[in-house]
């Protein structure tokens, strides 16, 4: 509950600012919240599952801006960069890469990793302790790289 009210005060002051960018993301926050306490059978969303929403949010309007950016269309891509920023704000800090690659390394100690074969096992460990700090391609590619 606290990061809806913590949605609808940041779309307050979006509004007597004027800022466009801010309260589109902010509404789309908001609109995901509801549609998943709605959908879902619990009355309250938790904590995990207000940060696995935030997550895919950045990470809907990053995999947008890069396309555009392909496509050399930097007038969409701009925006779409900005409200990511504006969502990342409620997420919890992101790990650094080499505080991520400190995890990776403990869990594949913990679990005895030796392959590629590993990587799923790794994986679920690793992204269930670091949810909303790290991104899944990141601490894909670092473990990859230490288990090939």
């Amino acid at each position: 509950m606290s990061l809806q009210v913590d949605i609808m005060t940041a779309m307050k002051a979006a509004m007597k600012e004027k800022n466009q960018t801010a309260l589109a993301a902010l509404r789309a926050v908001k609109s995901e919240i509801l549609l998943a306490k709605t959908s879902g059978s619990e009355a309250e969303l938790s904590e995990e599952d207000e940060i696995k929403i935030l997550s895919k949010l950045v990470k809907q309007r990053k995999d947008s801006a890069a396309i555009f950016a392909d496509q050399n269309r930097n007038d969409l891509a701009e925006p779409e960069l900005a409200q990511a920023e504006v969502i990342s704000q409620f997420l919890p800090e992101q790990l650094s890469e080499e505080k991520i690659t400190v995890e990776v390394m403990k869990t594949i100690a913990a679990v005895g990793a030796e392959g590629m074969k590993d990587m799923g096992k790794v994986m679920g460990i690793v992204n269930k302790k670091l949810a909303g700090q790290a991104d899944g391609k990141t601490i894909s590619n670092i473990v990859k790289a230490k288990l090939s």
